[in-house]
């Protein structure tokens, strides 16, 4: 551990800070759509991606931040920043990636669309047949939709909902001396936010704004328009559930869903050139911070370009289709996956390899005879999941089905609502997450009778069982029988279902029982060995890197000698190669096609090698305040699999980042080295 003057001595240099290095992904992300190598339609999905994760950021992160300056927060956190300080910091980043992100869509995205002939077209460009086009659509399908409302003494300023786009105006009248009055008019998210409009040769879309502002005058007669724009509020999104004193969870969750919509407005963006006059009422009535005021050269809101992913003809503007394959073992099966299962455990790479067995499985399970109980742990699952359908076909064919439906899985709280109470009329038991704790871990356990006795059935997973992600997100699933993870499997439902204390385990590692003495164990022994003078390994392939006191580990780890290759997705606080204290660390990032999702975790241990997969990443919520599963793989042909997957991504040149000690990433120094993408090798092998 760092003694305590070492800390205060390094105090401002120790740890990079959580907000700004949640900022350098996105960056990364951002990067993809800048690069031309991608495929044009992927670039344009990229700054789709971008522009939605800022708005989570906007409501979690930033709204968390101003609750701290707001409650007079003064003091200075582990890397170096007071509240106000880290608010500067995040506005200048954001407000950079805002400029960058339009300078993309407009100098490098657009222009591409439309020599691609698909035209994001002005309106004072358009011919007569596409203003009749225009004109018939908006008196028939756009006008009955709409809600004009002005803003007077007998009318207040309206509710807005969080990341609605909207369109403000300044009316005046004839009256003289009369002052205009502000009105708006919520641009429907109802309608398609691209309106294609016939044209020759090409594709002609329209922005839905540009057309009601064309009409503004015919919802507001007998007023003069003084000022118009498009302006976009995104609200405080925490949920701050008081579940001690909550009677009923799902109640609880209920209400704060509907608060969560109209939380304090954190960022305000509006096109740029508004008129002054309607910008500072926007400003006053809203109260926005001054940071949180953002002037967009372009249309607000660029998810919409996702929109143009799913048009029919533009194969070659996309990534080519990935046909994920089925390993052999489960081609095979004939449809009996028991069958499979018990004869070696199996690894599954997504999205490389099919994820068809995991549905498949509890199909199976729905419908055997022989199959007493399904119980499974569901974080996210797709809108029209197969798995929830047949689990609860296996609860009307009279089997014990346990689900924990997380009901606090942050943005699918009320799909997941949705799923548990449909659950639970199909007749399965469903428990609606645990209070103070998210259960986060994957795990699937079939409970089957056979000649032999009870045998138990298990997958377990480093990512959600969600048949659509499952087609984007890198994880690996592990099926098995091995009836001592099967006990640790059991006794994990029983505490989840019940008052039952975990007990001593054989083969999992569960948070927050104990899931961090088992990684400090495991770095603290590599530490020792290589105080010994002995080899010292680790690598660790994980989505964040927050924990203060993994971190604190790693260092002295470093110091020690070990060598620590860490493959961090998103945010990493680890400040790597600081002279004498974490230069035998290297950090990298994998941006690319696929979101890397897996959580992979190797130590060396003097020879007695430890491989684990998990769905904990090394962060405080994750090993403190989840429910999360860890367990080892022991087979000697899975374990080779996993080392390849590991030396895949650590030799990676194309798609790989570098972190520097000041928290930026650099681009892998391909000097003397073959090109190498990881993913593209993935698909290539089947692996």
């Amino acid at each position: 551990m760092m003694t305590k003057s070492t800390k205060s001595k390094f105090d401002k240099k120790l740890l990079i800070n959580r907000e700004l290095s949640s900022l350098e992904f996105n960056k990364r992300v951002m990067e993809e759509a800048y690069d031309s190598s991608n495929p044009l339609l992927e670039r344009a999905r990229f700054l789709a991606i971008v522009s939605s994760n800022l708005d989570e950021f906007t409501m979690v992160r930033v709204a968390g931040v101003w609750d701290q300056i707001l409650a007079g927060l003064e003091e200075v956190d582990e890397s170096g920043f007071t509240p106000r300080q880290l608010m500067e910091a995040i506005s200048q980043v954001m407000h950079q990636m805002a400029d960058d992100l339009y300078t993309c869509f407009n100098r490098s995205i657009r222009p591409a669309l439309k020599r691609e002939g698909l035209v994001l077209a002005q309106l004072k460009k358009l011919n007569q047949k596409q203003w009749d086009f225009i004109d018939n659509l908006f008196q028939k399908a756009i006008y009955p939709v709409l809600t004009p409302m002005v803003v007077d003494k007998s009318r207040p300023f309206p509710l807005l909902a969080n990341r609605s786009l909207n369109i403000g105006l300044l009316l005046a009248d004839d009256k003289a001396g009369s002052e205009p009055v502000f009105a708006t008019i919520q641009v429907p998210g109802v309608l398609d936010r691209l309106v294609e409009i016939p044209g020759e040769g090409k594709r002609f879309f329209v922005y839905m704004e540009d057309i009601l502002k064309k009409y503004m005058e015919q919802l507001f007669t007998g007023h003069r328009i003084e000022a118009m724009g498009c302006y976009r509020i995104t609200r405080h999104a925490g949920l701050g559930v008081d579940e001690e004193g909550a009677e009923d969870l799902l109640e609880a969750i209920q209400q704060s869903l509907k608060m969560r919509k109209w939380g304090e407005v954190i960022r305000l963006e509006l096109e740029q050139g508004m008129d002054e006059r309607l910008l500072k009422h926007l400003v006053d009535e809203l109260e926005v911070p001054e940071t949180g005021l953002f002037q967009i050269k372009g249309p607000l809101d660029l998810s919409f370009l996702n929109s143009l992913g799913s048009l029919k003809g533009y194969d070659h503007l996309r990534y080519a289709i990935l046909r994920p394959q089925v390993i052999k073992a489960f081609e095979d099966a004939e449809d009996d996956y028991f069958k499979v299962i018990e004869k070696s455990s199996l690894l599954v790479h997504h999205p490389y390899q099919s994820f068809d067995p995991v549905v498949g499985l509890v199909a199976q399970a729905a419908q055997d005879p022989q199959v007493l109980a399904i119980k499974q742990v569901l974080y996210r699952v797709s809108g029209n999941s197969p798995i929830v359908t047949a689990l609860a076909q296996a609860a009307e064919n009279g089997k014990q089905v346990t689900v924990l439906v997380e009901i606090k899985a942050r943005f699918d709280e009320e799909r997941n609502i949705g799923w548990a109470k449909q659950l639970e009329q199909a007749g399965c038991h469903v428990i609606y997450g645990l209070t103070g704790l998210k259960t986060h871990g994957k795990i699937l356990l079939i409970v089957r009778r056979e000649d032999t006795g009870i045998k138990r059935y298990l997958h377990l997973g480093t990512g959600n069982y969600n048949d659509v992600t499952a087609r984007s997100y890198e994880d690996l699933g592990y099926f098995t029988c091995d009836p001592y993870l099967g006990a640790d499997a059991s006794a994990l439902f029983n505490m989840l279902s019940g008052l039952s204390n975990l007990g001593q385990l054989y083969k999992m590692h569960i948070a927050p029982h104990g899931l961090r003495a088992r990684f400090l164990y495991h770095i603290q022994k590599e530490t020792q060995n290589a105080r010994e003078g002995k080899k010292a390994h680790i690598i660790a392939k994980i989505n964040s890197l927050i924990d203060h006191e993994i971190i604190e580990q790693l260092y002295d780890a470093s110091q020690a000698g070990v060598k620590i290759e860490l493959i961090v997705r998103g945010i990493c606080c680890l400040r790597p190669g600081l002279k004498g204290f974490s230069e035998n660390i290297q950090v990298r990032s994998i941006v690319g096609r696929f979101l890397e999702h897996s959580r992979i975790y190797y130590f060396y241990n003097d020879g007695d090698e430890m491989i684990y997969l998990s769905s904990a990443d090394w962060m405080t919520r994750n090993l403190d305040r989840r429910v999360e599963v860890m367990f080892p793989v022991e087979e000697k042909s899975l374990r080779a699999r996993i080392m390849n997957i590991f030396q895949a991504y650590l030799k990676d040149t194309v798609k790989a980042r570098i972190l520097l000690s000041d928290g930026t990433y650099a681009r892998v120094d391909r000097r003397g080295k073959t090109l190498f993408n990881a993913q593209e090798y993935f698909i290539s092998t089947g692996q």
